[in-house]
């Protein structure tokens, strides 16, 4: 199993930066990708940006390109999301995900997520 929590959420202005840390624990040998995922209120989740760990490759939604920065830590065993430039629209529940690679012939899939963190930008 894998268990995941998410910390470091908090009320921020517009323009300020905030660093969300998804630990991870378990076994986490399993694990392909993480995922970080947003939910405001009254919309779906959205997907966030994601990294592959085996080569730290990242991947983000164009909402927040160029203003969010996945990393990672091994020793740490922790997952960072860097925000930059918050916007109020950033405002949401964050969550973290993970899951490992698939059976040949099945699709990808985050397994596992954490409780989530809620991140407040506004002035």
């Amino acid at each position: 199993q894998v268990q995941l929590v998410e910390s470091g959420g908090r009320s921020v202005q517009p323009g300020d930066s905030l660093r969300l840390s998804c630990a991870v624990s378990g076994r986490t040998f399993t694990l392909a990708t993480m995922g970080w995922f947003r939910q405001a209120p009254g919309k779906e989740r959205e997907f966030v940006g994601a990294l592959a760990w085996i080569d730290s490759t990242t991947a983000y939604a164009d909402s927040v390109k160029g203003r969010f920065t996945i990393s990672r830590d091994n020793a740490k065993n922790t997952v960072y999301l860097q925000m930059n430039s918050l916007k109020s629209e950033d405002t949401a529940v964050y969550y973290c995900a993970a899951g490992g690679t698939p059976p040949v012939g099945r699709r990808f899939m985050y397994e596992y997520w954490g409780q989530g963190t809620q991140v407040t930008v506004s002035s």
